[in-house]
């Protein structure tokens, strides 16, 4: 494979995951660890994306306020966004994850709810803070500088002293063999804390995401009650999910 076909691929997978770890580049691309420090480290020079040990970050992923035009699939978050708020409803208790899919989340609240959202991601927060009427619980403890959540063993502790009616997960990967992963370890820790502290888990992707797998499982596929992406129910990439007994949107 020459150097610009890997870049490109690298700079997609950056684009559509957030974050991309080196080995498991390597191993797709059947390159050596230090084919692919170089791979990423030109790419860093270049300013297409942040060179972090294990691996990169994109450049939207490492901001505090996320502008919608630096977000991939922008336009189809938003549509995801929309969706998923009319699960919403007055009086309820709801938990968040992180990610540029949930922030579109944020943005697109109706002006007169009256929920909780009980939150770990610094942007997040920091949109949700814009609403006129929902509260606000900020899960504290250290922040993760790759993905401006709190992360650790205090914010799991919080989480699960909670019971909150909905919980909203940005999904990195999800298939119908490994159920919901992802790639960061901290992230995944959150993450599980939040379906255990739920009555009912919706996810959130771009249908891109959907029949892809991460190196590190969060839950299987029949944890999940709710699948929101900006396709149609019935188109025909939904019905191995429908089957599999989950409500898609």
């Amino acid at each position: 494979m020459l150097k610009r076909e890997r870049q490109a691929i690298i700079l997609h997978k950056i684009n559509l995951h957030n974050k991309i770890l080196s080995t498991e580049l390597c191993k797709e691309m059947g390159v050596s660890e230090d084919t692919m420090r170089r791979d990423l480290q030109e790419l860093s020079d270049q300013g297409k994306l942040i060179k972090v040990h294990g691996g990169a970050l994109s450049h939207s992923f490492s901001q505090v306020n996320f502008m919608p035009s630096t977000v991939y699939s922008q336009a189809n978050k938003a549509i995801i966004a929309r969706k998923a708020a009319s699960l919403i409803k007055d009086g309820m208790f709801v938990l968040t994850s992180g990610g540029t899919t949930i922030l579109e989340l944020a943005r697109a609240l109706p002006p007169g709810l009256k929920a909780t959202f009980i939150c770990g991601s610094i942007p997040t927060v920091l949109e949700y803070m814009k609403h006129p009427s929902i509260d606000v619980v900020v899960i504290g403890d250290k922040v993760s500088k790759n993905s401006r959540i709190t992360v650790g063993a205090e914010a799991i502790n919080q989480i699960r002293r909670i019971k909150a009616d909905l919980c909203f997960l940005g999904v990195n990967a999800i298939d119908l063999q490994h159920g919901v992963t992802d790639n960061d370890w901290d992230v995944v820790m959150i993450k599980r804390a939040m379906i255990e502290a739920s009555q009912k888990l919706v996810c959130l992707t771009i249908a891109e995401k959907m029949n892809s797998f991460q190196p590190l499982h969060i839950c299987d596929l029949a944890d999940v009650d709710i699948l929101v992406t900006e396709l149609d129910a019935s188109h025909p990439s939904m019905q191995p999910y429908l089957e599999a007994g989950i409500q898609v949107l």
